[in-house]
């Protein structure tokens, strides 16, 4: 694997706080490719390319070693493939996000991404201007491909499916990547209910400031403002069922 070393963050200067450079990991068998991928990330500005991988192992080896913000995995890499690499870097690294690159948009491949872990699926033809708004929004925590299984209802129900699986059994139940933890489909479930922060710490037997690491982590994760926007969404998806 080919490592090239990245812009330090900036530091603090005063009262004034200087963007952080966004470090990107790329990971294609296409050489050519990713040589492209590379200088069209690099053109942008506090972007930096800190690492390169050919197969799935170098890419994982070098999300751990490099610990990336962002690791851009082409569909096309060889075995043991895109979709087995997005899922050890998300096991392994759960703060390191994925953007998956795929020649096809079809609902296999997205279900397949989602699986995984990936923050986003794109296609390989995108514009380039794209692919960086994309790096961008997936570094701060956005979940794009919410958009692409709220479109498609076949993938949704999958997803929900094995989701509820998950809540059910527990993490190490299947090798599926969900939206939410089981704890933290239990504390949306109590705020649909009703219940506050210190209500809520008391039922769980936590500290309120858990409970609060917990709400902004789902309001994080589902893309929303507030409570009861997470609340509405997570209804209108089945993550939780009407309040009796």
């Amino acid at each position: 694997m080919t490592v090239y070393r990245g812009t330090e963050p900036y530091a603090n200067r005063g009262d004034r706080r200087e963007p952080e450079t966004v470090r990107i990991l790329l990971a294609s068998s296409d050489v050519m490719f990713m040589a492209g991928l590379r200088q069209t990330l690099e053109e942008a500005p506090d972007y930096a390319v800190v690492g390169e991988a050919t197969n799935a192992n170098d890419a994982v080896q070098g999300a751990l070693d490099h610990l990336p913000d962002v690791v851009i995995v082409d569909s096309d890499l060889s075995a043991p493939g895109a979709i087995e690499a997005t899922y050890r870097i998300r096991r392994d690294e759960p703060s390191v996000s994925v953007i998956i690159l795929g020649h096809d948009d079809d609902d296999e491949a997205v279900f397949a991404a989602i699986r995984a872990g990936a923050a986003a699926f794109l296609l390989r033809s995108l514009e380039p201007a794209d692919v960086v708004s994309a790096v961008a929004r997936v570094r701060n925590g956005e979940y794009l491909i919410n958009d692409r299984v709220l479109n498609r209802p076949q993938v949704a129900s999958r997803v929900l499916t094995e989701f509820r699986g998950l809540a059910v059994f527990g993490a190490d139940h299947r090798k599926v990547f969900a939206p939410l933890s089981p704890r933290e489909v239990e504390i949306l479930d109590r705020i649909a209910q009703g219940r506050t922060n210190r209500q809520l710490a008391d039922d769980l037997g936590i500290s309120e400031q858990t409970v609060k690491n917990h709400v902004s982590s789902i309001l994080r994760k589902l893309s929303v403002n507030d409570r009861t926007q997470a609340v509405v969404y997570a209804l209108r998806e089945g993550l939780i069922q009407m309040p009796e």
